[in-house]
């Protein structure tokens, strides 16, 4: 059967899929444990940016910033499952993306949706490595878009030494807590991109944040242990 054809025939069970999704999400957060390093003091109208393997870290937001925490997901199928639980967690969701071979699914929308929601000072949620990779390889819209919006980056890692913290076998690794997990969120710096700067300069803030977020991970270990101590 083909791809398209199944994904029709099982598009009226995507309510159900959806909330069985819904629920393994909201096990999984009441078993996992988060701590906040570093987060924010104004966290009105900021543009959080993550690698695609750190969605979980969204947990960790406060519970009163959920609903004005909007989420980029693609138009996809699975995305459409994704977004459907991901709104019954109480966040709030952008569709749109660009697929492997570049073709515009909505992105142009999305972005100009994430904008005006930044202007209200509503917060956003990147995988500035997009949704397909390459990992670790930050692409230019969060970059645009904290140019037209005058809104901070705050790049976030999520970590835990924990061995119940799996990884699933896809392109990105994503890390899932299993089983009573204590994690925390270290959040870097703002990273702010002048509406002025020019294509060279908007280059090199993209690979300033993506040092940024591996500089996070690779301090993520001493960091951890420093924020445990002091629970």
């Amino acid at each position: 059967m083909h791809h398209s054809v199944y994904q029709k025939k099982l598009k009226k069970y995507i309510p159900i899929i959806s909330t069985v999704l819904y629920c393994l999400f909201r096990v999984l957060e009441i078993v996992t444990r988060f701590k906040n390093y570093n987060y924010p003091k104004n966290d009105n109208g900021v543009i959080f940016a993550l690698w695609h393997h750190d969605q979980f870290c969204l947990y960790a937001i406060p519970k009163h910033k959920k609903k004005d925490l909007h989420i980029l997901i693609s138009k996809s199928f699975d995305g459409e499952i994704i977004a459907q639980a991901v709104e019954k967690m109480g966040f709030s969701t952008v569709r749109g993306s660009k697929n492997k071979k570049r073709k515009d699914k909505g992105g142009k929308e999305a972005t100009f949706e994430i904008i005006t929601k930044l202007k209200e000072g509503k917060n956003a949620a990147i995988t500035v490595d997009g949704s397909s990779g390459p990992l670790h390889k930050v692409k230019n819209g969060v970059i645009k878009i904290a140019k037209l919006t005058g809104a901070p980056i705050i790049p976030v890692v999520w970590y835990s030494p924990s061995k119940c913290l799996g990884r699933l076998p896809t392109w990105d690794k994503i890390k899932i807590p299993l089983w009573f997990v204590r994690t925390a969120n270290i959040y870097g710096e703002p990273i702010y991109v002048p509406e002025n700067e020019d294509k060279e300069t908007e280059k090199q803030i993209k690979l300033q944040l993506q040092e940024e977020l591996l500089n996070l991970e690779k301090d993520a270990e001493k960091l951890y242990k420093s924020i445990i101590k002091r629970r």
